[in-house]
């Protein structure tokens, strides 16, 4: 459910764009969503579709870039994905630590129709 205010908030971004730069309206939004980050893009795009009638935005697209998240080695430092539920490093078998990638959530860009 935290979708929603977070859907409201992109399309209120996406229309200030479109009027400080004199576009006409709002063609396409790009978002980065990592995986871990707590937001489902499928209930973002669902939000989208039912806040954005009326707006600027009501005839764009919503485009998602997910981010897969990667744990950090202990023993060698190497980066690397999590595989089926296990923290183990595929290259020398130490535990690995969980990193900020893979929490994204921001808007990429925002195409306008000028």
């Amino acid at each position: 459910m935290h979708e929603y205010p977070i859907t409201c908030e992109i399309i209120g971004i996406a229309e200030d764009y479109v009027r400080r730069y004199g576009a006409q309206e709002v063609l396409q939004i790009n978002l980065v969503i990592g995986e871990d980050s707590g937001f489902i893009g499928d209930s973002i795009e669902m939000y989208f579709e039912v806040i954005a009638k009326g707006t600027l935005c009501e005839r764009a697209h919503i485009e998602i870039e997910y981010i897969k998240p990667l744990l950090k080695c202990v023993g060698c430092h190497k980066l690397f994905e999590r595989t089926s539920a296990s923290f183990t490093c595929p290259l020398c078998h130490q535990i690995g630590r969980p990193t900020a990638r893979g929490k994204e959530f921001y808007i990429k860009s925002i195409e306008v129709d000028l």
